[in-house]
């Protein structure tokens, strides 16, 4: 899964190229969302999304796989955002997207050094005016909105450590097998959406000795539960998928 894939542009933050710059709050329009049906997540939040979503994990191979909540049945569908952009009601909005338009992207892979970008595509960005809430203040220092905004992308970043060291684990004890789903709408018709994993609940009832004594001592193990007890809610999205497919009623 691209860590990027909500941002069409992002640029590096400048202190002196948007010394100017304004940015207006999106006020709950999570439009540039509405086509993703998978987001990353950080294990902090595992608490959160067990209650609404299925939590799978994506990637291309078990030993290279991220957590996600999965948000739609089809490519190119999040079945959280409806047709004016507003986010389902009383639904948990995962911080990947809560961050946005702002993001850090590592200046080289793997190489744990970061900067700060925003995506220039995001529609509430403003050059001069007085619209929207300033990046930086007078003095050139940053505002209270970018101080923020830092803040949170430096937890976030943090609690995303902790969350590869979890996946790692899952590989390195074979827990993760690859996982489909097919889907059957109220009109009949079939999707099948693939591209993920799951733990595979026999290996885990497998394990003996030290391994089980390290994924209960790391609190890895209550993650895990939550991520088998969260594959029900595919039952919720397979609902909203059918509701979403039901015109509304003219008056």
């Amino acid at each position: 899964m691209k860590q990027l894939l909500i941002y069409e542009r992002p640029v590096q933050l400048n202190r002196v190229a948007h010394r100017n710059h304004r940015v207006v709050a999106s006020q709950g329009d999570f439009r540039f969302a509405d086509a993703v049906n998978s987001v990353p997540l950080a294990c902090v939040e595992f608490a959160q999304v067990v209650r609404q979503y299925p939590i799978v994990f994506a990637g291309n191979s078990a030993d290279a796989v991220v957590p996600a909540a999965l948000l739609g049945l089809r490519s190119g569908q999040n079945l959280m955002v409806d047709s004016e952009g507003r986010w389902a009601d009383g639904a948990y909005v995962p911080a990947f997207l809560r961050r946005y338009p702002f993001v850090l992207a590592e200046r080289e892979p793997d190489g744990g050094d970061f900067t700060v970008c925003l995506d220039a595509a995001y529609d509430g960005i403003r050059e001069g005016g007085d619209e929207g809430a300033p990046l930086f203040d007078e003095e050139g220092k940053d505002s209270a909105l970018l101080t923020n905004a830092l803040q949170f992308l430096q937890e976030y970043q943090l609690h995303l450590a902790r969350t590869r060291e979890f996946s790692a684990a899952l590989a390195a004890h074979g827990l993760l097998v690859s996982k489909q789903i097919n889907v059957q709408s109220a009109q009949g018709e079939t999707s099948t959406l693939d591209g993920f994993f799951v733990v595979d609940e026999q290996k885990l009832r497998d394990l003996k000795g030290k391994a089980l004594q390290e994924l209960a001592k790391s609190g890895d193990m209550g993650w895990i539960y939550a991520h088998l007890l969260s594959l029900g809610n595919v039952d919720m999205l397979s609902r909203a998928l059918d509701k979403s497919a039901v015109p509304s009623a003219k008056h």
